[in-house]
Protein backbone atom coordinates (compact mmCIF):
# COMPACT_ATOMS: atom_id res chain seq x y z
CA UNK A 1 0.00 0.00 0.00
CA UNK A 2 3.11 2.29 0.84
CA UNK A 3 4.17 2.69 -3.06
CA UNK A 4 0.32 2.69 -4.12
CA UNK A 5 -0.32 5.71 -1.68
CA UNK A 6 3.18 6.87 -3.07
CA UNK A 7 1.55 7.06 -6.17
CA UNK A 8 -1.69 8.22 -5.73
CA UNK A 9 -0.60 11.23 -3.92
CA UNK A 10 2.21 12.84 -6.76
CA UNK A 11 -0.67 11.76 -9.33
CA UNK A 12 -2.69 14.45 -7.24
CA UNK A 13 -0.15 17.51 -6.94
CA UNK A 14 1.29 16.27 -10.43
CA UNK A 15 -0.63 18.48 -13.31
CA UNK A 16 1.31 17.36 -16.78
CA UNK A 17 -0.04 14.41 -18.65
CA UNK A 18 2.93 13.17 -19.66
CA UNK A 19 4.55 13.74 -15.89
CA UNK A 20 1.48 11.61 -14.89
CA UNK A 21 2.14 8.97 -17.59
CA UNK A 22 5.86 8.59 -16.21
CA UNK A 23 4.74 8.58 -12.70
CA UNK A 24 2.64 5.62 -14.28
CA UNK A 25 5.27 3.65 -15.87
CA UNK A 26 7.69 3.78 -13.14
CA UNK A 27 5.10 2.25 -10.52
CA UNK A 28 3.80 -0.57 -13.07
CA UNK A 29 7.77 -1.22 -14.13
CA UNK A 30 8.77 -1.31 -10.48
CA UNK A 31 5.67 -2.72 -8.24
CA UNK A 32 5.75 -6.71 -8.05
CA UNK A 33 2.57 -8.68 -9.91
CA UNK A 34 -0.26 -9.07 -8.57
CA UNK A 35 -0.12 -5.40 -6.65
CA UNK A 36 1.08 -3.60 -9.89
CA UNK A 37 -2.12 -5.03 -11.77
CA UNK A 38 -4.30 -4.54 -8.75
CA UNK A 39 -3.25 -1.01 -8.76
CA UNK A 40 -4.01 -0.76 -12.55
CA UNK A 41 -7.15 -1.98 -11.90
CA UNK A 42 -7.49 0.85 -9.14
CA UNK A 43 -7.02 3.89 -11.48
CA UNK A 44 -8.56 2.41 -14.28
CA UNK A 45 -11.94 2.17 -12.42
CA UNK A 46 -12.20 -1.68 -12.66
CA UNK A 47 -12.55 -2.54 -9.05
CA UNK A 48 -15.80 -2.50 -6.77
CA UNK A 49 -16.87 -4.20 -3.49
CA UNK A 50 -20.10 -5.21 -3.13
CA UNK A 51 -20.18 -5.01 0.91
CA UNK A 52 -16.99 -2.04 1.20
CA UNK A 53 -18.93 1.09 0.79
CA UNK A 54 -18.78 4.88 2.14
CA UNK A 55 -21.58 4.10 5.12
CA UNK A 56 -18.46 1.96 6.99
CA UNK A 57 -16.15 4.94 6.52
CA UNK A 58 -18.88 7.00 7.99
CA UNK A 59 -19.68 4.73 11.03
CA UNK A 60 -15.46 4.12 11.75
CA UNK A 61 -15.46 7.91 11.72
CA UNK A 62 -18.19 8.34 14.17
CA UNK A 63 -16.83 5.65 16.24
CA UNK A 64 -13.46 7.05 16.76
CA UNK A 65 -13.63 10.62 16.61
CA UNK A 66 -15.89 13.29 17.92
CA UNK A 67 -18.90 13.36 15.89
CA UNK A 68 -19.14 17.42 16.02
CA UNK A 69 -15.45 17.78 15.22
CA UNK A 70 -15.60 15.01 12.24
CA UNK A 71 -18.51 17.35 10.69
CA UNK A 72 -17.22 20.30 11.12
CA UNK A 73 -14.14 18.90 9.29
CA UNK A 74 -15.60 17.01 6.58
CA UNK A 75 -17.53 20.70 5.96
CA UNK A 76 -14.21 22.45 5.53
CA UNK A 77 -12.39 19.59 3.52
CA UNK A 78 -15.00 18.72 1.68
CA UNK A 79 -14.12 14.89 0.89
CA UNK A 80 -14.86 11.99 3.11
CA UNK A 81 -11.61 9.60 2.61
CA UNK A 82 -9.45 12.49 2.94
CA UNK A 83 -11.32 13.97 6.20
CA UNK A 84 -11.38 10.75 7.74
CA UNK A 85 -7.53 9.92 7.06
CA UNK A 86 -6.45 12.89 8.18
CA UNK A 87 -8.52 12.93 11.56
CA UNK A 88 -8.30 9.35 12.55
CA UNK A 89 -6.51 8.63 15.69
CA UNK A 90 -2.83 7.30 15.92
CA UNK A 91 -2.21 4.85 17.78
CA UNK A 92 0.56 2.51 18.72
CA UNK A 93 0.37 -0.41 16.82
CA UNK A 94 3.66 -2.95 15.60
CA UNK A 95 2.32 -3.54 12.63
CA UNK A 96 3.26 -2.57 8.94
CA UNK A 97 0.10 -1.42 6.73
CA UNK A 98 -1.02 -3.99 4.43
CA UNK A 99 -0.13 -5.13 1.00
CA UNK A 100 -2.04 -3.91 -1.98
CA UNK A 101 -3.26 -6.75 -2.92
CA UNK A 102 -4.24 -8.18 0.37
CA UNK A 103 -6.66 -5.24 0.48
CA UNK A 104 -8.43 -5.93 -2.27
CA UNK A 105 -8.38 -9.48 -1.65
CA UNK A 106 -9.65 -9.21 2.26
CA UNK A 107 -12.58 -6.69 0.66
CA UNK A 108 -13.69 -9.26 -1.87
CA UNK A 109 -14.01 -12.09 0.35
CA UNK A 110 -14.42 -10.74 4.16
CA UNK A 111 -17.89 -11.28 5.42
CA UNK A 112 -19.64 -7.76 5.91
CA UNK A 113 -19.82 -8.22 9.83
CA UNK A 114 -15.83 -8.11 9.80
CA UNK A 115 -15.20 -5.63 7.44
CA UNK A 116 -15.29 -2.19 10.34
CA UNK A 117 -12.88 -4.47 12.56
CA UNK A 118 -10.31 -5.12 9.33
CA UNK A 119 -10.18 -1.97 8.21
CA UNK A 120 -10.19 0.10 11.56
CA UNK A 121 -6.59 -2.28 12.14
CA UNK A 122 -5.57 -1.18 9.02
CA UNK A 123 -5.92 2.05 9.46
CA UNK A 124 -4.16 2.00 12.87
CA UNK A 125 -1.18 0.25 10.79
CA UNK A 126 -0.95 3.23 8.32
CA UNK A 127 0.38 6.58 7.84
CA UNK A 128 -2.16 9.39 6.86
CA UNK A 129 -1.27 8.76 3.19
CA UNK A 130 -1.63 5.41 3.24
CA UNK A 131 -4.76 5.50 4.99
CA UNK A 132 -5.88 8.18 2.36
CA UNK A 133 -5.02 5.76 -0.48
CA UNK A 134 -6.66 2.87 1.79
CA UNK A 135 -9.68 4.98 1.80
CA UNK A 136 -10.22 6.11 -1.74
CA UNK A 137 -10.06 2.78 -2.61
CA UNK A 138 -13.30 1.71 -0.47
CA UNK A 139 -15.15 4.68 -1.70
CA UNK A 140 -14.48 3.98 -5.27
CA UNK A 141 -13.36 7.61 -6.19
CA UNK A 142 -9.82 8.19 -6.29
CA UNK A 143 -10.03 11.72 -8.11
CA UNK A 144 -6.27 11.78 -9.45
CA UNK A 145 -6.64 13.42 -12.66
CA UNK A 146 -6.15 9.82 -14.41
CA UNK A 147 -8.08 8.23 -17.18
CA UNK A 148 -8.40 4.99 -18.32
CA UNK A 149 -6.65 6.00 -21.47
CA UNK A 150 -3.25 7.65 -19.72
CA UNK A 151 -2.79 4.53 -17.58
CA UNK A 152 -2.82 2.23 -20.76
CA UNK A 153 -0.87 5.22 -22.94
CA UNK A 154 1.69 4.07 -19.14
CA UNK A 155 1.93 1.06 -19.96
CA UNK A 156 2.48 0.63 -23.82
CA UNK A 157 5.22 3.47 -23.12
CA UNK A 158 6.81 0.39 -21.04
CA UNK A 159 7.28 -1.48 -23.93
CA UNK A 160 9.97 0.84 -26.11
CA UNK A 161 7.64 1.22 -29.05
CA UNK A 162 6.41 -2.39 -29.47
CA UNK A 163 3.10 -1.91 -27.98
CA UNK A 164 0.38 1.32 -29.10
CA UNK A 165 -1.93 2.12 -26.66
CA UNK A 166 -5.07 1.24 -28.80
CA UNK A 167 -3.40 -2.05 -29.06
CA UNK A 168 -3.86 -2.41 -25.40
CA UNK A 169 -7.13 -1.09 -25.71
CA UNK A 170 -8.07 -3.69 -28.41
CA UNK A 171 -7.22 -6.27 -25.97
CA UNK A 172 -8.04 -4.64 -22.40
CA UNK A 173 -12.12 -6.22 -22.79
CA UNK A 174 -10.77 -10.00 -22.74
CA UNK A 175 -8.51 -9.51 -19.45
CA UNK A 176 -8.81 -9.23 -16.02
CA UNK A 177 -7.33 -8.04 -12.52
CA UNK A 178 -4.20 -8.55 -11.95
CA UNK A 179 -3.26 -8.68 -15.39
CA UNK A 180 -0.54 -10.95 -15.43
CA UNK A 181 -0.39 -11.63 -19.14
CA UNK A 182 -0.89 -8.09 -20.21
CA UNK A 183 2.41 -7.50 -18.17
CA UNK A 184 4.12 -10.41 -19.69
CA UNK A 185 3.09 -9.31 -22.99
CA UNK A 186 4.18 -5.50 -22.90
CA UNK A 187 7.54 -6.43 -21.36
CA UNK A 188 8.29 -8.99 -24.12
CA UNK A 189 7.61 -12.33 -21.82
CA UNK A 190 4.64 -13.19 -24.00
CA UNK A 191 2.88 -13.11 -26.87
CA UNK A 192 -0.05 -10.63 -27.32
CA UNK A 193 -3.11 -12.30 -25.27
CA UNK A 194 -5.75 -12.68 -27.89
CA UNK A 195 -9.35 -12.07 -26.59
CA UNK A 196 -10.12 -14.68 -29.54
CA UNK A 197 -14.12 -14.66 -29.30
CA UNK A 198 -14.48 -11.80 -26.78
CA UNK A 199 -16.78 -9.12 -27.92
CA UNK A 200 -13.59 -6.40 -26.91
CA UNK A 201 -14.05 -2.54 -27.97
CA UNK A 202 -12.23 -0.90 -30.57
CA UNK A 203 -10.76 2.35 -30.30
CA UNK A 204 -13.45 4.67 -32.14
CA UNK A 205 -11.75 7.15 -34.92
CA UNK A 206 -12.97 10.65 -33.47
CA UNK A 207 -13.62 13.81 -35.80
CA UNK A 208 -12.08 17.46 -34.92
CA UNK A 209 -13.65 20.82 -34.37
CA UNK A 210 -14.32 22.68 -37.52
CA UNK A 211 -12.20 25.64 -37.29
CA UNK A 212 -12.40 28.71 -39.32
CA UNK A 213 -8.57 28.29 -40.80
CA UNK A 214 -10.02 24.40 -41.99
CA UNK A 215 -12.33 26.04 -44.76
CA UNK A 216 -9.75 27.29 -47.06
CA UNK A 217 -8.72 23.18 -47.54
CA UNK A 218 -11.95 21.66 -47.60
CA UNK A 219 -13.41 20.10 -51.09
CA UNK A 220 -17.13 19.79 -50.79
CA UNK A 221 -17.12 17.10 -53.52
CA UNK A 222 -14.99 15.02 -51.23
CA UNK A 223 -17.00 15.46 -47.99
CA UNK A 224 -20.20 13.51 -46.33
CA UNK A 225 -22.69 15.11 -43.90
CA UNK A 226 -24.56 13.88 -41.30
CA UNK A 227 -26.67 15.37 -38.64
CA UNK A 228 -24.52 15.22 -35.02
CA UNK A 229 -27.59 14.08 -32.45
CA UNK A 230 -27.41 14.67 -28.86
CA UNK A 231 -26.77 11.41 -27.22
CA UNK A 232 -23.82 9.58 -26.47
CA UNK A 233 -21.50 7.72 -29.09
CA UNK A 234 -21.45 4.11 -28.39
CA UNK A 235 -19.87 0.98 -29.81
CA UNK A 236 -22.12 -2.59 -30.35
CA UNK A 237 -20.09 -5.72 -30.84
CA UNK A 238 -21.75 -8.84 -31.03
CA UNK A 239 -19.51 -11.83 -31.54
CA UNK A 240 -19.96 -15.61 -30.79
CA UNK A 241 -19.41 -14.88 -27.51
CA UNK A 242 -21.79 -12.32 -26.45
CA UNK A 243 -22.63 -8.92 -27.26
CA UNK A 244 -21.63 -5.90 -25.48
CA UNK A 245 -22.67 -2.14 -25.74
CA UNK A 246 -19.61 0.41 -24.90
CA UNK A 247 -19.48 3.83 -24.96
CA UNK A 248 -17.19 6.28 -26.53
CA UNK A 249 -14.60 5.91 -23.44
CA UNK A 250 -14.58 1.57 -23.48
CA UNK A 251 -16.67 1.48 -20.94
CA UNK A 252 -19.24 -1.54 -20.69
CA UNK A 253 -22.62 0.42 -20.16
CA UNK A 254 -24.51 -3.20 -21.75
CA UNK A 255 -26.59 -3.71 -18.27
CA UNK A 256 -28.17 -0.33 -18.32
CA UNK A 257 -29.41 -1.17 -21.97
CA UNK A 258 -30.76 -4.35 -22.42
CA UNK A 259 -32.93 -4.33 -25.04
CA UNK A 260 -29.98 -2.59 -26.91
CA UNK A 261 -27.71 -5.87 -26.42
CA UNK A 262 -30.80 -7.99 -27.31
CA UNK A 263 -31.52 -6.63 -29.98
CA UNK A 264 -27.86 -7.35 -31.84
CA UNK A 265 -28.26 -10.81 -33.14
CA UNK A 266 -26.04 -10.55 -36.26
CA UNK A 267 -22.21 -10.50 -35.46
CA UNK A 268 -20.66 -7.16 -36.26
CA UNK A 269 -19.04 -4.07 -34.51
CA UNK A 270 -20.65 -1.03 -35.38
CA UNK A 271 -20.42 2.81 -34.23
CA UNK A 272 -23.07 4.47 -33.76
CA UNK A 273 -25.32 7.00 -31.37
CA UNK A 274 -27.54 6.07 -28.78
CA UNK A 275 -30.42 8.50 -27.92
CA UNK A 276 -33.99 8.19 -26.34
CA UNK A 277 -36.27 7.46 -29.82
CA UNK A 278 -40.11 7.67 -29.82
CA UNK A 279 -42.18 7.66 -33.21
CA UNK A 280 -39.17 8.36 -34.94
CA UNK A 281 -38.59 11.79 -33.12
CA UNK A 282 -35.07 12.09 -31.05
CA UNK A 283 -35.73 13.12 -27.49
CA UNK A 284 -33.75 15.83 -26.11
CA UNK A 285 -30.58 14.64 -24.02
CA UNK A 286 -32.08 15.34 -20.61
CA UNK A 287 -34.30 12.14 -21.18
CA UNK A 288 -31.37 9.87 -22.32
CA UNK A 289 -29.79 11.48 -18.96
CA UNK A 290 -32.54 9.10 -16.88
CA UNK A 291 -31.16 6.01 -18.61
CA UNK A 292 -27.17 6.82 -17.90
CA UNK A 293 -24.75 5.66 -15.18
CA UNK A 294 -27.34 3.00 -13.90
CA UNK A 295 -26.05 -0.58 -13.38
CA UNK A 296 -30.26 -2.36 -14.01
CA UNK A 297 -33.05 -0.58 -15.39
CA UNK A 298 -36.65 -1.26 -14.43
CA UNK A 299 -39.23 -2.39 -17.34
CA UNK A 300 -41.01 0.86 -16.24
CA UNK A 301 -37.54 2.84 -17.42
CA UNK A 302 -38.04 1.06 -20.87
CA UNK A 303 -40.98 2.13 -21.68
CA UNK A 304 -40.83 5.85 -20.43
CA UNK A 305 -37.28 6.07 -22.06
CA UNK A 306 -37.14 4.26 -25.10
CA UNK A 307 -33.59 4.19 -26.50
CA UNK A 308 -32.05 3.01 -30.21
CA UNK A 309 -28.67 3.51 -31.68
CA UNK A 310 -28.70 5.32 -34.75
CA UNK A 311 -25.53 3.60 -36.96
CA UNK A 312 -22.99 5.91 -38.14
CA UNK A 313 -20.44 3.27 -39.47
CA UNK A 314 -19.31 -0.51 -39.40
CA UNK A 315 -16.53 -1.86 -37.96
CA UNK A 316 -16.50 -5.38 -38.77
CA UNK A 317 -18.88 -7.64 -40.87
CA UNK A 318 -18.80 -10.87 -39.03
CA UNK A 319 -15.25 -11.36 -38.75
CA UNK A 320 -14.11 -9.45 -41.52
CA UNK A 321 -12.33 -6.36 -40.23
CA UNK A 322 -13.52 -3.27 -42.94
CA UNK A 323 -11.23 -0.48 -40.84
CA UNK A 324 -8.81 0.24 -43.46
CA UNK A 325 -12.05 0.71 -46.44
CA UNK A 326 -12.86 3.92 -47.29
CA UNK A 327 -15.59 5.72 -45.62
CA UNK A 328 -17.85 5.47 -49.12
CA UNK A 329 -17.40 1.73 -49.36
CA UNK A 330 -17.74 1.08 -45.71
CA UNK A 331 -21.25 3.54 -45.40
CA UNK A 332 -22.44 0.85 -48.86
CA UNK A 333 -21.60 -2.23 -46.43
CA UNK A 334 -23.65 -0.71 -43.91
CA UNK A 335 -26.66 -0.12 -45.71
CA UNK A 336 -26.32 -3.78 -46.64
CA UNK A 337 -25.54 -5.08 -43.39
CA UNK A 338 -28.95 -3.05 -42.37
CA UNK A 339 -30.82 -4.03 -45.13
CA UNK A 340 -30.16 -7.82 -44.06
CA UNK A 341 -30.57 -7.91 -40.89
CA UNK A 342 -33.46 -5.07 -39.81
CA UNK A 343 -32.33 -4.94 -36.19
CA UNK A 344 -34.84 -3.79 -34.13
CA UNK A 345 -34.09 -0.26 -31.81
CA UNK A 346 -31.48 0.64 -34.79
CA UNK A 347 -31.78 2.96 -37.77
CA UNK A 348 -28.97 4.09 -40.34
CA UNK A 349 -28.13 7.68 -39.95
CA UNK A 350 -29.16 10.29 -42.90
CA UNK A 351 -26.54 10.96 -45.44
CA UNK A 352 -27.71 14.98 -46.26
CA UNK A 353 -26.80 16.08 -49.79
CA UNK A 354 -25.57 19.22 -50.44
CA UNK A 355 -23.82 21.01 -52.61
CA UNK A 356 -22.01 23.72 -50.84
CA UNK A 357 -20.38 24.41 -47.59
CA UNK A 358 -22.72 27.76 -47.36
CA UNK A 359 -25.65 25.77 -47.49
CA UNK A 360 -24.62 23.13 -45.09
CA UNK A 361 -23.82 26.24 -42.85
CA UNK A 362 -27.36 27.32 -43.30
CA UNK A 363 -28.61 23.91 -42.48
CA UNK A 364 -26.81 24.02 -39.04
CA UNK A 365 -27.55 27.63 -37.78
CA UNK A 366 -31.48 26.47 -38.55
CA UNK A 367 -31.15 23.52 -36.73
CA UNK A 368 -32.57 24.63 -32.89
CA UNK A 369 -34.01 21.70 -32.06
CA UNK A 370 -32.49 20.55 -28.68
CA UNK A 371 -31.45 16.82 -29.99
CA UNK A 372 -29.21 18.31 -32.82
CA UNK A 373 -25.57 19.79 -31.60
CA UNK A 374 -24.78 20.29 -35.49
CA UNK A 375 -23.26 18.26 -38.17
CA UNK A 376 -20.73 15.80 -38.64
CA UNK A 377 -18.19 16.42 -41.65
CA UNK A 378 -16.29 12.94 -42.96
CA UNK A 379 -14.21 12.52 -46.22
CA UNK A 380 -15.44 10.01 -48.55
CA UNK A 381 -11.72 8.06 -48.70
CA UNK A 382 -11.29 8.02 -45.15
CA UNK A 383 -10.41 4.77 -43.30
CA UNK A 384 -11.74 4.22 -39.92
CA UNK A 385 -8.52 4.83 -37.97
CA UNK A 386 -8.74 5.01 -34.51
CA UNK A 387 -7.80 8.56 -32.50
CA UNK A 388 -8.10 11.92 -34.31
CA UNK A 389 -6.38 11.80 -37.55
CA UNK A 390 -6.66 15.29 -39.03
CA UNK A 391 -8.28 15.97 -42.72
CA UNK A 392 -10.40 13.41 -41.99
CA UNK A 393 -13.43 13.73 -39.76
CA UNK A 394 -15.01 17.08 -38.51
CA UNK A 395 -17.42 18.07 -35.47
CA UNK A 396 -19.37 21.20 -36.74
CA UNK A 397 -21.33 22.43 -33.73
CA UNK A 398 -23.45 25.17 -33.80
CA UNK A 399 -22.80 28.50 -31.87
CA UNK A 400 -23.42 28.03 -28.04
CA UNK A 401 -26.54 29.77 -26.97
CA UNK A 402 -25.42 32.62 -23.61
CA UNK A 403 -27.54 34.04 -20.53
CA UNK A 404 -26.76 36.59 -18.03
CA UNK A 405 -27.28 34.49 -14.88
CA UNK A 406 -27.06 35.42 -11.10
CA UNK A 407 -24.85 33.32 -9.18
CA UNK A 408 -27.19 31.77 -6.50
CA UNK A 409 -25.06 29.26 -4.65
CA UNK A 410 -21.53 27.37 -4.21
CA UNK A 411 -20.09 24.73 -3.06
CA UNK A 412 -16.34 23.61 -3.32
CA UNK A 413 -15.25 21.19 -5.53
CA UNK A 414 -13.27 17.90 -5.61
CA UNK A 415 -9.92 16.73 -5.98
CA UNK A 416 -7.75 19.32 -6.69
CA UNK A 417 -10.42 21.45 -6.34
CA UNK A 418 -11.69 20.53 -2.60
CA UNK A 419 -10.69 23.44 -0.75
CA UNK A 420 -12.01 26.20 -3.42
CA UNK A 421 -15.62 27.00 -4.29
CA UNK A 422 -15.77 26.35 -7.72
CA UNK A 423 -19.13 24.36 -8.76
CA UNK A 424 -21.93 27.74 -8.95
CA UNK A 425 -25.93 27.20 -9.03
CA UNK A 426 -27.36 30.46 -10.52
CA UNK A 427 -30.57 31.35 -11.89
CA UNK A 428 -32.49 34.08 -13.55
CA UNK A 429 -35.14 36.56 -12.26
CA UNK A 430 -39.09 35.77 -12.37
CA UNK A 431 -41.75 38.16 -11.13
CA UNK A 432 -38.69 39.73 -8.90
CA UNK A 433 -37.22 36.61 -7.56
CA UNK A 434 -34.35 34.52 -8.69
CA UNK A 435 -35.19 30.83 -10.22
CA UNK A 436 -32.35 28.43 -10.85
CA UNK A 437 -31.70 27.38 -13.61
CA UNK A 438 -28.18 25.75 -14.02
CA UNK A 439 -25.30 24.63 -12.53
CA UNK A 440 -21.40 24.46 -13.84
CA UNK A 441 -17.95 24.48 -12.62
CA UNK A 442 -15.39 24.68 -15.67
CA UNK A 443 -14.88 27.29 -18.42
CA UNK A 444 -12.89 29.48 -16.35
CA UNK A 445 -9.62 29.87 -15.79
CA UNK A 446 -7.31 29.50 -12.75
CA UNK A 447 -6.94 33.19 -12.29
CA UNK A 448 -10.95 33.38 -12.37
CA UNK A 449 -11.44 30.37 -9.99
CA UNK A 450 -9.33 32.18 -7.70
CA UNK A 451 -11.31 35.53 -8.32
CA UNK A 452 -15.11 33.66 -7.58
CA UNK A 453 -13.57 31.40 -4.66
CA UNK A 454 -12.26 34.95 -2.54
CA UNK A 455 -15.66 36.82 -3.88
CA UNK A 456 -17.92 34.10 -2.87
CA UNK A 457 -15.72 33.78 0.80
CA UNK A 458 -16.51 37.48 1.36
CA UNK A 459 -20.05 37.36 0.12
CA UNK A 460 -21.90 34.44 2.19
CA UNK A 461 -24.95 34.88 3.54
CA UNK A 462 -26.06 32.04 4.77
CA UNK A 463 -24.55 27.98 4.92
CA UNK A 464 -26.36 25.13 4.39
CA UNK A 465 -24.35 22.36 4.69
CA UNK A 466 -21.20 21.96 2.30
CA UNK A 467 -23.39 24.64 0.27
CA UNK A 468 -22.97 28.73 0.43
CA UNK A 469 -25.28 31.48 -0.44
CA UNK A 470 -23.99 34.07 -1.78
CA UNK A 471 -25.29 37.78 -1.97
CA UNK A 472 -27.01 37.84 -5.40
CA UNK A 473 -24.77 40.61 -7.27
CA UNK A 474 -22.82 38.57 -8.88
CA UNK A 475 -23.40 38.07 -12.77
CA UNK A 476 -22.23 34.74 -15.17
CA UNK A 477 -22.75 34.49 -18.84
CA UNK A 478 -23.37 31.31 -19.06
CA UNK A 479 -22.79 29.62 -22.40
CA UNK A 480 -24.47 26.25 -22.88
CA UNK A 481 -25.44 24.14 -26.04
CA UNK A 482 -29.07 23.51 -25.82
CA UNK A 483 -32.23 24.02 -23.64
CA UNK A 484 -35.26 22.10 -23.17
CA UNK A 485 -38.28 22.09 -20.93
CA UNK A 486 -38.06 19.40 -17.52
CA UNK A 487 -40.65 18.96 -14.81
CA UNK A 488 -37.64 18.13 -12.72
CA UNK A 489 -36.66 21.69 -12.58
CA UNK A 490 -38.14 24.72 -10.12
CA UNK A 491 -37.63 27.23 -13.42
CA UNK A 492 -39.24 24.40 -15.93
CA UNK A 493 -35.92 24.51 -18.10
CA UNK A 494 -33.20 22.54 -18.33
CA UNK A 495 -29.66 23.39 -19.50
CA UNK A 496 -27.17 21.13 -22.19
CA UNK A 497 -23.62 21.58 -20.98
CA UNK A 498 -23.30 25.14 -19.01
CA UNK A 499 -20.56 26.32 -18.73
CA UNK A 500 -19.14 29.59 -17.55
CA UNK A 501 -18.43 31.82 -20.46
CA UNK A 502 -17.17 35.06 -18.42
CA UNK A 503 -17.64 36.71 -15.36
CA UNK A 504 -19.73 40.06 -16.09
CA UNK A 505 -18.35 42.43 -13.05
CA UNK A 506 -19.87 45.08 -15.25
CA UNK A 507 -23.66 44.05 -15.05
CA UNK A 508 -25.44 44.64 -11.86
CA UNK A 509 -27.53 42.03 -10.73
CA UNK A 510 -30.64 43.66 -11.38
CA UNK A 511 -29.83 43.54 -15.25
CA UNK A 512 -29.65 39.96 -15.81
CA UNK A 513 -31.67 37.65 -17.81
CA UNK A 514 -34.98 36.84 -16.78
CA UNK A 515 -36.28 33.48 -17.33
CA UNK A 516 -38.91 34.24 -19.94
CA UNK A 517 -35.51 34.65 -22.24
CA UNK A 518 -34.48 31.07 -21.82
CA UNK A 519 -38.34 30.10 -21.90
CA UNK A 520 -38.25 31.69 -25.66
CA UNK A 521 -35.11 29.98 -26.31
CA UNK A 522 -37.16 26.67 -25.25
CA UNK A 523 -40.29 27.23 -27.51
CA UNK A 524 -37.97 28.57 -30.48
CA UNK A 525 -36.15 25.06 -30.45
CA UNK A 526 -39.71 23.10 -29.87
CA UNK A 527 -41.15 25.09 -33.02
CA UNK A 528 -38.11 24.28 -35.02
CA UNK A 529 -37.69 20.18 -34.12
Amino acid sequence: MIAFANLLERLVFTPGRNAKIALLRRYFATQPDPDRGIGLAAVTGELSFAAAKAGLIRDLAAAHTDPELFALSYDYVGDLAETVALMWPAANVNAPPPRLFEVVSTLTTAPKADLPRIVAAWLDASDASVRLALLKLITGGLRVGVSARLAKVALAEMSDGRVQPDDVEEVWHGLAPPYAELFAWIEGRADKPDPAEAPVFRPPMLAHPLEPGDFASLDPTALRAEWKWDGIRVQLVATNAGVRLYSRGAEDISAGFPEIVDAMHARAVLDGELLVIRDGIVAPFSELQQRLNRKTVTPKMMRDYPVAVRLYDILFDGTEDLRALPFDARRARLEAWYAKNRPPRMDLSELIPFASLEYLAILRDGARAASIEGLMLKRGDSPYVPGRPRGQWWKWKRDPLTIDAVLMYAQRGHGKRSSFYSDYTFGLWREGELVPVGKAYFGFTDEELLFLDKWIRNHTTARFGPVREVEKAMVLEVAFDAAQLSSRHKSGVALRFPRIARIRTDKPAADADRLEVLMRLVETAAVQA
